[in-house]
């Protein structure tokens, strides 16, 4: 069967998808020897030979010879394969091309059935090959579909899950919105990928800020530590090694216009940025903003701290359920404990009470670590 038609358009197909043509050809000849076999109602051993530079369709059937025939369909004669040329011997495979012009309808349906399933399959690995390179990376997505409380969306002609604890509360989501997701996971299943993505992770406001700012992008601006519960608050210490450079300041921008596009992204989401300092003292205190620290003191054999803030700054430290100060311990990697200055005096009274009573001197007690937050408030005040 000659077919220009058809192996033109194969090499339009690979022009256009990028698909090298011989990936379908492979296909195609499996496919064909299936459809023939079903069509033809034989049992033979049949072969298809696709050749694109002569634009030929070609079958054969084939026979194994043997000394001793147990299938005429498959098999020859030692003695009747002699006949068609003396060279063949036992185990040899006789061809022998089969004229079948009734086929080229068959082959025809078959060749389109196969061609799509084909292209299906290679952009979908070739889309998957790319996506695969994007893990924990932000993409930007259309959504395709809702389904309870799940959201279907495409990314590169692939479909991904944004299920209902990956989108934040103020998430609200329709059917041809372009939004943005971090791509959390890539599973590989017998249906294909599974592709999870998500709009809740810490991550997710790490790369919004890396789109969004130039020097943290460049390297210039470090994000050392960030922590986030979704559609209320995020934490994030930022760092500088250039001193000539703000780095909370960039991460601002002008006016605010970095953070507040960041913010808009998020729905309205409270953002913290603060100085990421080496002094574990100073740190705690600066990751308690919006409050103002008096003083920090710190345990070093259990990892905890304890801030001292004025009274009226209680609330505003603790934070709605307790939010704030969760979200410090989180960035800080501290437990905290976060008491009134009122609280503080009270126990210094308590003490010196006691040591009035003693009737002997008590040996000196280890002095615990103290960071006065008088000495860094100018720090501080930017960030209220």
């Amino acid at each position: 069967m000659v077919s220009k038609d058809f192996f033109a358009a194969l090499d339009e197909l690979e022009r256009e998808k990028r698909i090298k043509k011989d990936t379908f050809i492979e296909a195609l000849e499996t496919a064909l020897v299936i459809a023939y076999k079903k069509n033809m109602g034989t049992s033979k051993a049949i072969d298809v030979k696709l050749n694109p530079d002569r634009s030929t369709i070609k079958i054969y059937a084939y026979q194994t010879v043997v000394e001793e025939v147990e299938d005429k369909e498959t098999q020859i004669s030692l003695e009747d394969a002699r006949l068609i040329s003396p060279k063949y011997k036992l185990g040899d495979v006789v061809s022998e091309e089969i004229d079948s012009r009734d086929f080229g309808r068959i082959a025809a349906q078959t060749a389109k059935q196969v061609v799509m399933q084909k292209l299906r399959e290679v952009e979908g690995e070739i889309a998957y090959n790319e996506l695969s390179q994007k893990e924990d990376e932000l993409v930007t997505c259309v959504v395709r579909r809702l389904e309870g409380k799940n959201v279907y969306v495409e990314i590169n002609k692939l479909e991904a899950v944004l299920m209902p604890q990956d989108q934040a509360p103020n998430d609200k989501f329709n059917v041809g919105d372009k939004i943005k997701v971090y791509v959390k996971k890539i599973n590989t299943g017998p249906k294909g990928p599974q592709i999870i993505v998500s709009r809740t992770v810490a991550g997710f406001v790490k790369r919004l800020f890396e789109l969004e700012v130039p020097e943290i992008a460049s390297g210039l601006v470090t994000i050392k530590a960030i922590v986030r519960e979704a559609g209320y608050r995020t934490k994030m210490a930022v760092y500088s090694e250039d001193s000539d450079i703000d780095a909370v300041g960039a991460c601002v921008g002008n006016r605010g216009m970095r953070v507040n596009a960041i913010v808009s992204e998020l729905g309205g989401e409270k953002i913290d940025i603060i100085h990421w300092c080496p002094d574990i003292l100073e740190f705690i205190a600066r990751a308690l903003s919006p409050a103002k620290v008096v003083m920090v003191q710190v345990n070093d054999e259990e990892h905890a701290a304890k801030a001292v803030v004025m009274d009226d700054m209680l609330s505003l430290a603790i934070g709605k359920d307790g939010q704030n100060a969760r979200l410090a311990a989180r960035l800080t990697n501290w437990k905290i404990d976060v008491k009134p200055y009122s609280s503080l005096l009270k126990e210094e009274e308590a003490a010196e009470g006691v040591e009035e009573e003693k009737a002997e001197p008590a040996q000196e007690a280890e002095a615990p670590k103290i960071a006065d937050t008088d000495l860094f408030d100018e720090d501080l005040g930017e960030l209220e």
